[in-house]
C-alpha cells in the first residue's frame, strides 16, 4: 500500500495500487461508453489502464480517492508533454463514481493534488477537459484555473464533432 492522506469530510487519498486498478477502470470505461468526457470510443483494458495510472515516475502520481472506505473515483498527475521543457508541468485529471458529483470531491480532490504537484516542484498544472464538460470547466474555473486554449471540433465521438478546452494554474516557483 502507498502514501495514504486523510482530508476533511471522510475523503481519503491513497496512492494507487493494484488493490485499485479494476474500481479505476470501472470509473474511466463508463465515461468511455457512455459519456464525452473521455475521447476513447473503445473501453480499456485493465493493462491500459495500469500504464495509464502506476507509470512508475515518482513524480507522476495517481490516488484513489476514498469516501468512507469506499472508491469514490481518482486523480492523478501525468506528463504534460514529453520534451524536457515541459518537466515543470503536469496534467491533471479527475474521475469520479458516476453520482457522486456535487458533493464537493471533485474540489477537494483538486486542492490535494495541486498540494502534491507542488511537494514536487511542479509549475503550472494544466487540465484539458471536454468543452460539453460544464461541471469540470465549473470546477477548474472555481479553483483559479485559467482557459489558456480551446481547440473547436477536435475530437469525434457518438456521431459528434467535439472541442477540448484547456485550463492552466501556475501554482508554485519550481527551481530550474
Amino acid at each position: 500500500m502507498g502514501e495514504r492522506a486523510i482530508a476533511a469530510g471522510g475523503l481519503a487519498f491513497e496512492e494507487i495500487s493494484e488493490e485499485h486498478l479494476a474500481g479505476v477502470l470501472d470509473i474511466y470505461n463508463y465515461y468511455v461508453l457512455n459519456t464525452t468526457i473521455s475521447f476513447h470510443t473503445e473501453p480499456q483494458t485493465l493493462e491500459e489502464m495500469r500504464q495509464s495510472v502506476l507509470s512508475g515516475d515518482p513524480r507522476y502520481k495517481s490516488y484513489a480517492i476514498l469516501q468512507d472506505g469506499s472508491l469514490a473515483g481518482y486523480v492523478l498527475i501525468a506528463r504534460h508533454k514529453n520534451k524536457q521543457a515541459y518537466d515543470t508541468s503536469g496534467e491533471i485529471s479527475i474521475y469520479l463514481q458516476p453520482g457522486v458529483g456535487g458533493q464537493g470531491i471533485g474540489g477537494q480532490a483538486l486542492k490535494f493534488i495541486e498540494q502534491k504537484a507542488a511537494e514536487l516542484r511542479f509549475h503550472v498544472l494544466v487540465a484539458t477537459v471536454c468543452a460539453d464538460n460544464e461541471p469540470s470547466r465549473r470546477l477548474f474555473t472555481r479553483h483559479g484555473y485559467e482557459q489558456s486554449a480551446l481547440f473547436r471540433e477536435i475530437g469525434h465521438k457518438f456521431g459528434r464533432w467535439l472541442d477540448i478546452a484547456s485550463y492552466q494554474k501556475i501554482i508554485g516557483q519550481a527551481s530550474i
